[in-house]
């Protein structure tokens, strides 16, 4: 029973890393219908700014984050603008070759830039610092790493912050209706092009946080392309157009994956995201929690 729930404390606390990620990519996949499979690259881009600011520039880690934080805005918005609003005219097919274009784009330049070898974020929680539950649950040794609470902890932060950006504010609501119908949004008054520049910022934004937290274990040029996967299958799961399926998604499969590794085999652990997009496409194609239309014509 003391494996089962270690395994299931440290599913959870996995499942937070692919939820931000899953999250970025449904906050995008609802306004364009498309895919972004450059979204992992996008929070590698902001991971290597915030590490350069630190090792070369010498800034403490939170003012390193800020800026990166600022830095990741940017970069969402300079994608949508440059890239993006030029190729609104490209069917479905083209904009999905367009963000592995932009993948491979960003990969190069930070392969580039600062080399393949694995680097060490001087991130403030150290991943194998612990806390011990010995007093909270008698007879156990159960071990909560603190790295792993600490990433629990923002990611429910977040996805709280982003329900109530949607539910409650003007900008929010606004997203909301062009994600809808951008025809009849344009009609009322809202300005589109603005708004789906911020949902590239915003998405941009939360794969920033969940790459920062990536990299307090690991710093290399590839280091995205799991937790992208992860965050990926997780939004199949929950359904591309559902913000709550997608983290739903992610913290199953975080959870099924700690398990498979625990009891059936270690080195086959990454295949269960990869089975579970397969089973959710034949069985139900628009995900747990997404509805599917039909077009009749």
């Amino acid at each position: 029973m003391f494996d089962f729930v270690q395994m299931l404390v440290s599913g959870i606390a996995s499942g937070s890393a692919y939820a931000l990620m899953g999250l970025a990519m449904v906050i995008i996949y609802k306004t364009s219908k498309i895919p972004n499979f450059a979204q992992g690259e996008m929070a590698l881009a902001p991971s290597f700014f915030a590490y350069m600011l630190i090792d070369s520039y010498h800034l403490p880690f939170y003012i390193a984050c800020i800026l990166t934080f600022g830095f990741s805005v940017f970069l969402g918005c300079m994608i949508e603008i440059i890239v993006l609003r030029k190729a609104q005219k490209s069917n479905v097919l083209g904009m999905i070759i367009i963000t592995i274009g932009l993948e491979m784009i960003l990969l190069g330049f930070v392969s580039w830039k600062f080399g393949a070898e694995p680097k060490s974020m001087p991130f403030p929680i150290s991943p194998y610092d612990s806390i011990p539950m010995k007093d909270l649950i008698k007879g156990t040794d159960l071990i909560i790493g603190t790295l792993e609470l600490f990433t629990f902890t923002i990611a429910l932060i977040l996805m709280i912050i982003i329900f109530l950006f949607f539910k409650f504010t003007k900008f929010g609501i606004a997203m909301k209706a062009t994600q809808q119908n951008q025809v009849i949004a344009r009609a009322m008054g809202i300005n589109t092009r603005r708004i789906q520049m911020m949902t590239w910022a915003i998405s941009s934004f939360v794969g920033c946080i969940a790459g920062l937290l990536v990299s307090s274990i690991t710093l290399h040029p590839y280091m995205m392309w799991d937790p992208m996967l992860k965050g990926f299958s997780a939004a199949v799961l929950g359904g591309m157009a559902s913000l709550p399926g997608s983290i739903i998604g992610a913290y199953i499969i975080g959870i099924l994956e700690s398990l498979f590794g625990g009891y059936i085999s270690i080195e086959f652990k990454s295949v269960v995201s990869l089975m579970i997009i397969v089973v959710v496409l034949c069985i139900k194609p628009s995900g747990l929690f997404a509805r599917h239309y039909i077009k009749k014509v």
